[in-house]
Formats: C-alpha cells, structure tokens, sequence
C-alpha cells in the first residue's frame, strides 16, 4: 500500500465516510462502503431523492433555434 494511505489493524484501506466524515472500511466486507454505515448511506440516498444535491447543467436550448442535422454550433 502506497505510503500516505489510512489502514486499520487488518490492513484494510480506510477511506473518509462521505457523509460524516468518519473512518471508513474500503473492504468488501463493509457492505455499505464508501459509507461507513447503512445510517449514513440512507442519510446521503435521502439527500439525493429530496433533490438537496444537484447536477449544475445548463438550460436546455430553444428547439427553433437548434442546428440542422450535420450543422455544428458555435
């Protein structure tokens, strides 16, 4: 394992929890992983459905205003 990389006494990787910030077991047996528990993996999914995360896109175009087939945008 690389030099500045966090592992536990069975030298498994551990990584930040996402959610809080915690250790976290980066190991096939934690189920929950990048988590560190089903807790903060419910609390993260709840975020996403209530829409408090958000992917920045742009607003669609005016279809009038779309290029003909083969054309390319400026």
């Amino acid at each position: 394992m690389s030099a500045g990389m966090k592992t536990n006494a069975q030298g498994e990787r551990l990584v930040r929890c996402p959610q809080c910030g915690g250790d976290s077991v980066f190991a096939p047996r934690n189920q929950w992983r990048p988590f560190c528990s089903e807790r903060c993996r419910q609390i993260d999914l709840g975020a996403w459905a209530s829409e408090s995360f958000r992917v920045p896109a742009t607003p669609p175009q005016d279809p009038d205003e779309q290029p003909e087939p083969g054309q390319l945008m400026h």
